[in-house]
């Protein structure tokens, strides 16, 4: 397994955001996390980064855990934000090189993995444009070719098509599916669009802190006796529904 987190609680002083959340992430899988706003999906991503520091529960990558190896688990992760944390002012090529120092990365084996993953996102031309000079799309194409610079196995993504238009969010989406299948990248995408997700993903789908339901989006239609999964998502997360749903096996 490339991801396992069991029993996570996490509580902003009396409030709870994650209620004792378990779940398992095969290698090599495109994986929607799925949840309106409020969710608890930051949370659980602010956790699984090291933001938050663990309160209950454990988690573990490739078989290390957070709790008892931090750096290690840190070197197998590569992390988009939902807000973007990149340097307007400097160039893309700078912005990359800034990120590698922090992973030791140097000289011209750096230069060559710079260029492969503007290649892979189709920004080569851009490496020595200014970042404020890029639209929105781009922005986050580079924000993912940073966060993977180091070589991780596991790309976390945190809303990373907020405030794009429609085309820019198929496109973006597509190309992170084509790395899951090109270099075997375990991916975890954070999102509330329903569109974003393809009946055979895995879905975890967060609710009000409690994970609803964890299996592939056609398995929760079916196990809610819908025809999509928006229904469902609906039947799920509905007022009448919170707290009282089972999860899905």
């Amino acid at each position: 397994m490339s991801i396992r987190v069991s029993e996570l609680s996490f509580h902003y002083g009396p409030r709870p955001a994650l209620e004792s959340v378990s779940f398992q992430l095969a290698a090599g899988r495109f994986n929607a996390l799925l949840g309106p706003n409020g969710a608890g999906k930051s949370t659980l991503f602010a956790l699984l980064t090291r933001l938050y520091a663990l309160q209950r529960g454990e988690i573990e990558i490739n078989g290390h855990s957070l709790r008892r190896h931090p750096a290690r688990l840190m070197r197998q992760l590569g992390v988009v934000f939902q807000q973007s944390s990149l340097d307007l002012d400097l160039s893309v090529a700078q912005n990359l090189r800034y990120h590698a120092s922090l992973h030791g990365l140097a000289g011209a084996a750096l230069q060559r993995r710079i260029e492969q993953e503007l290649a892979r996102m189709d920004l080569l031309e851009r490496l020595d444009d200014k970042v404020r000079n890029l639209n929105g799309g781009h922005r986050r194409r580079l924000e993912i070719a940073r966060a993977l610079l180091h070589q991780p196995s596991v790309l976390l993504l945190d809303e990373p098509t907020v405030g794009l238009d429609p085309q820019t969010r198929r496109s973006l989406n597509r190309h992170v599916r084509q790395l899951c299948g090109e270099r075997q990248l375990t991916v975890l995408w954070a999102t509330h669009l329903i569109e974003e997700i393809e009946p055979e993903d895995p879905v975890l789908l967060l609710h009000r802190g409690r994970l609803r339901a964890d299996a592939p989006g056609a398995a929760i239609c079916a196990a809610n006796q819908v025809n999509s999964l928006a229904e469902a998502f609906d039947k799920l997360t509905g007022p009448e529904e919170a707290g009282q749903r089972e999860q899905v096996a």
